[in-house]
């Protein structure tokens, strides 16, 4: 059945390996199960929006396995899907107050249905093979440049969350060079862990590494009372999240919360109101462009693209469209392919079974909450995994035409555009504005797909007369 299903023989691939693939894609991404519901909730920013905190936690994990099942059954791709980071932000953060100074009752209601129009659209794109039509049309240097971009970004996001670098008033970023820090030597210890397996071929490095740092946060926090009180009591150690978020589950099982107060909840009539039309563009922009630079870098590192085409492109297009709907419907952001599917891939997931696992992980962490709480609650376990995934996404940099400066020029501004801007959509548009232009320009016009015309021409516009006045 699971090879009628799936295809393991074709894609070189055995169950055993698929299902630890889709753990270690859960492991990276679980973070959203904890985050999600702070950010919406308004408990991250200590002023409530009006959802509550337990029913957007069930409605997150209940829109990713949905989501991350339909990606896996319908489109046989080991990619995951859930509530976007960056769309859960613009959402309380940006869509929730704009619905209140339009004076709507209940703004977050409105902020659901926006979120639903623009999936309405993402499907309608979807079914009429407009999105299929994008995905062809990216050149292969742009393609690798998207996947390079992507495991920095990651990698990035691993380093941030590991505390190894800061933010700085006057450089941006600096190094934190207090490295006996508990939350330094939490994710050091993983990913030495993770490398040296790594490079001793030992299948699942990256979930022992993970594991590795769990055993060591769960070994510190159990030492720091016992450690020399100047030690103990510096400000390095009082600061480290090891101290304020790390606390060792006391319990395996808790009883799943309930999505009732946010499920069908959307304003859907005051979502289309001209004061909300622009937010349904971003979200529709957000999510068109995170989802081809997810699905494009890790099918890239998995190897499923042929002669630069992805094989079913339009099924994983449209099973992310589904997902964003359907999340709407539960009471959650947009839903969108994580770029911490590369995880899972890296530990040789290829096929729907890899995406089919995590869905159910999603499902059972409904019931599991306390001991996915102890490891997605502290980043320091998990960033580990995204450097590592990182520095294997960017052996794609060896795939860009550098000798052709019309295709490296737009992937180098893609590969730096998505870590420095921190976002995968800005950071492609980047390379989607530029190569146009130059090759236009450059008098190889006739080289570029009227389809990358055309977004060029849509994203200037929108950068200019839409995001330039938000």
């Amino acid at each position: 059945m699971l090879e009628r299903l799936f295809h393991l023989q074709e894609k070189h691939t055995r169950p055993g390996t698929e299902v630890v693939a889709g753990l270690i894609t859960f492991l990276t991404m679980a973070y959203i199960i904890f985050v999600n519901p702070a950010v919406l909730s308004g408990v991250m920013f200590g002023q409530e929006t009006g959802m509550d905190f337990n029913a957007v936690t069930a409605a997150t994990c209940l829109a990713a396995a949905l989501a991350t099942a339909i990606m896996g059954l319908y489109a046989n791709y080991p990619i995951a899907q859930a509530p976007g980071m960056g769309e859960n932000f613009f959402f309380a953060l940006t869509v929730i107050p704009a619905a209140a100074a339009a004076g709507f009752a209940e703004p977050w209601k409105v902020a659901l249905g926006v979120v639903f129009v623009s999936g309405v659209l993402f499907l309608l794109l979807s079914l009429f093979g407009v999105r299929r039509l994008i995905v062809d049309a990216v050149s292969p240097s742009l393609k690798s440049g998207m996947a390079v971009g992507i495991g920095l970004f990651i990698a990035f996001i691993g380093l941030r969350n590991a505390g190894v670098i800061l933010t700085n008033p006057g450089t941006a970023v600096q190094l934190n060079t207090h490295f006996a820090s508990p939350d330094i030597m939490v994710f050091a210890v993983g990913l030495l862990t993770a490398a040296v397996l790594h490079v001793r071929r030992v299948r699942g490095s990256i979930l022992w590494g993970i594991l590795a740092a769990a055993a060591a946060a769960w070994l510190l926090k159990g030492l720091l009372p016992h450690l020399p009180a100047r030690w103990a009591q510096s400000d390095v150690v009082q600061k480290s999240m090891l101290v304020s978020r790390f606390t060792p589950a006391r319990g395996i099982l808790s009883a799943p919360a309930s999505p009732a107060a946010t499920t069908f909840r959307m304003n859907v009539t005051a979502a289309l109101s001209l004061a909300m039309l622009p937010y349904v563009l971003i979200f529709l922009f957000m999510d068109v462009f995170d989802t081809i630079g997810t699905l494009i870098g890790v099918s890239q590192q998995a190897g499923l693209l042929k002669d630069n085409r992805l094989p079913r492109a339009e099924r994983a297009l449209l099973s992310d469209a589904i997902g964003t709907v359907a999340g709407a419907c539960l009471g959650t952001s947009t839903v969108t392919s994580y770029i911490e599917s590369a995880a899972g891939v890296e530990h040789g997931g290829r096929t729907g079974l890899t995406a089919l696992t995590t869905a159910v992980l999603f499902l059972g962490a409904l019931f599991f909450l306390p001991l996915i709480r102890m490891i997605g609650s502290y980043p320091p376990i998990t960033a580990p995994a995204l450097v590592v995934v990182g520095a294997m996404m960017a052996r794609n940099v060896a795939h860009i035409a550098w000798e052709d400066y019309s295709e490296a020029i737009p992937a180098f501004l893609v590969m730096i555009g998505i870590p420095l801007t921190y976002s995968i959509a800005d950071g492609i548009a980047l390379g989607f504005i530029s190569q146009p232009l130059v090759k236009l320009l450059g008098g190889r016009g006739r080289e570029v797909s009227w389809v990358m015309y055309l977004i060029c021409a849509i994203l200037l516009a929108y950068f200019i007369f839409i995001r330039a006045g938000v």
